[in-house]
């Protein structure tokens, strides 16, 4: 069992990787601005804080063996997440990607695709950039898991394919990965570390 700080644990993504951690019998402390949904759940540390307040996250996570980050990236510059991590002396940090940074075939990102919705640039360039910024970080052991390019609600199967810098495409050309799923390969990623210092990607 470890001990499991979640930042945004109330997020689709991160309320999916809440549930498997808690499915798996890892102690939880779950992090967002409102926990009130959370108060009284067995398993759970609820922690009601803004991420931007840095003193308050490096007390949240302190003692935990792995924080597991699925902020929003346009909401939070990367450092005033990772220099709290540091700083509670957690040695690992997980974080929810995105697919924008991921490389099409033809060796572009997905960000520069013609066809890449308007809407989520702002967004997706904001990731680009953690990224980025954890690959020049020399002291956390960090991982970086982008999803496939649709991140949808869905069922957990328990299937699904890695990658590493290419997004994934299934056999009838979509690419694709529910919450659930996802969780399920960032939780194997926490008990067995395959990805250290990397970025990687799943999909079906």
């Amino acid at each position: 069992m470890s001990k499991i700080a979640i930042i945004g644990a109330t997020g689709r993504a991160g309320s999916q990787l809440l549930e498997e951690a808690l499915r798996r019998g890892h102690s939880v402390t779950a992090i967002a601005r409102d926990t009130s949904k959370l108060q009284g759940r067995a398993g759970i540390n609820a922690v009601a804080l803004d991420v931007s307040d840095a003193a308050a996250l490096e007390q949240a996570v302190a003692g935990h063996d792995v924080v597991l980050s699925a902020a929003h990236f346009s909401s939070i510059k990367p450092q005033a997440i990772i220099e709290p991590v540091k700083r509670a002396g957690v040695k690992r940090l997980l974080v929810v990607g995105g697919a924008g940074s991921l490389l099409l075939p033809s060796g572009h990102k997905v960000i520069d695709s013609p066809d890449f919705p308007e809407a989520y640039k702002a967004e997706a360039t904001a990731g680009g950039h953690y990224l980025d910024t954890l690959r020049q970080e020399k002291d956390l052991d960090w991982t970086f898991l982008s999803p496939s390019a649709e991140f949808v609600e869905g069922a957990r199967s328990g299937a699904y394919k890695l990658g590493k810098d290419h997004l994934l495409i299934g056999d009838k050309g979509k690419s694709w990965i529910s919450f659930a799923d996802y969780a399920i390969a960032m939780l194997d990623e926490v008990e067995t570390p395959a990805h250290s210092r990397q970025r990687f990607t799943v999909g079906y």
